[in-house]
Order: C-alpha cells, then sequence, then structure tokens
C-alpha cells in the first residue's frame, strides 16, 4: 500500500510545470483512503510547518480526531475549514516528497510487532495521547509544535503498520515535546518574577 501511495505523491510533486497548491482535501485523496490513522498523519505533518495559524487550525482537527476515536470511529468528515487549507507551492512539493520519503522508509522498517499497543482496546488511551499533542501544538511556544507532530506522525505509522516499537516512539516523543513545553513555560513564569521584581511590581 505505502508504495503506491509513496509513487502517486512524487509523481503529483513532479506533474507539470505550473504552480501547484494543494488543500488537506487535495492531499488526503492522493491517498486513496481517509483512515484516520492517514488523516493523523497528514494533520501532523502540516502542524510542523511554518505556517501562520496552521498549527492552530490543524490543533482543532486534531482535537476531533482525538474524539471519533474515543467514540471508537476510524474517520472524521473533515470541517470545511479545515479541508481547504491550502499549502503554497514550495511547502506543497515538500510535504509531498516528505510524505513519500516517509511511507517508503516506513515500508521498509515497520512491520507488525508488539502489536498489543495497537489492539483496539488501546484506543481510548491513543485517542488522550492525541489530545495531548493537539493541545501542545495550540500553545504558542516557539517550534513547539515540532515533538508534538512528530509524535502524532510516528503514532500514525504506528498504527497503520501495528508496529508497536513505532508506538513507543511516538510516546517518547511526546513525554519530550511535554518536556519542552514544561521548560519554556518555567523559563516564561521566570521571566515573568524577575521583570517584577526589576520593575518593583
Amino acid at each position: 500500500m505505502s508504495i503506491g501511495i509513496a509513487g502517486r505523491l512524487r509523481a503529483a510533486a513532479c506533474a507539470g510545470s505550473g504552480p501547484l497548491r494543494l488543500s488537506l482535501r487535495e492531499l488526503l485523496q492522493l491517498h486513496g483512503e481517509a483512515s484516520g490513522a492517514v488523516l493523523l498523519m497528514l494533520m501532523a505533518l502540516l502542524s510542523t510547518a511554518p505556517i501562520a495559524g496552521a498549527g492552530t487550525v490543524l490543533s482543532f482537527g486534531l482535537f476531533a480526531l482525538a474524539w471519533a476515536w474515543l467514540r471508537g470511529r476510524d474517520s472524521l468528515q473533515l470541517p470545511e475549514k479545515l479541508a481547504v487549507l491550502r499549502l503554497n507551492e514550495t511547502w506543497t512539493r515538500r510535504c509531498l516528497h516528505g510524505l513519500a520519503w516517509t511511507y517508503e522508509r516506513a515500508e521498509r522498517w515497520l512491520r507488525p510487532r508488539w502489536t498489543t499497543l495497537s489492539h483496539a482496546r488501546t484506543r481510548f488511551g491513543w485517542a488522550l495521547w492525541i489530545a495531548l499533542m493537539a493541545l501542545l501544538i495550540f500553545l504558542p511556544l516557539p517550534l513547539g509544535n515540532v515533538l508534538p507532530g512528530t509524535s502524532l506522525m510516528l503514532l500514525s505509522l504506528g498504527w497503520l503498520f501495528r508496529d508497536g516499537l513505532a508506538l513507543l516512539l511516538s510516546a517518547a516523543t511526546g513525554v519530550a515535546g511535554v518536556g519542552y513545553a514544561v521548560s519554556v513555560g518555567h523559563l516564561a513564569f521566570a521571566a515573568w518574577q524577575h521583570a517584577g521584581a526589576w520593575f518593583g511590581l
């Protein structure tokens, strides 16, 4: 499956010489399926792109996907505002090549193992994890979307390939993201206290 997806994505990236600006809906259509794991991959990847406001908009989509997973649903009807989110030409091509590369490496390295971690009974826990990572993406932290976005990409791949190792890597990356957010918050609070003392507040 992934090799076919990778081929379609690379073909789309190299197609034509005119401007290439794809929306989230069009990226999803290139995959040929709209499962929750595929949608999670796309939203997680786009959330790491330095596009003003993208992380905020996509975090709401991730919250909605987490809620769908909590209810046992493996798909989500994209809200129109999210579906029409469109990348510029540079980031469209980068995302297409990045996705193709990711699926090619996943096909080579990932395989079903430690499948208990991807059992249907673990959906509740992973849904809460998606919501936690979405919260981190929503927070206005410098580069604060990179680690949670990467965690969700690994979660998507681990779920698609039923690879428990990828899911464990997802958890480890997300924990690092939480640690980063706490550290930045602590520094911001310390700076606020220092400024208050300096100005006698």
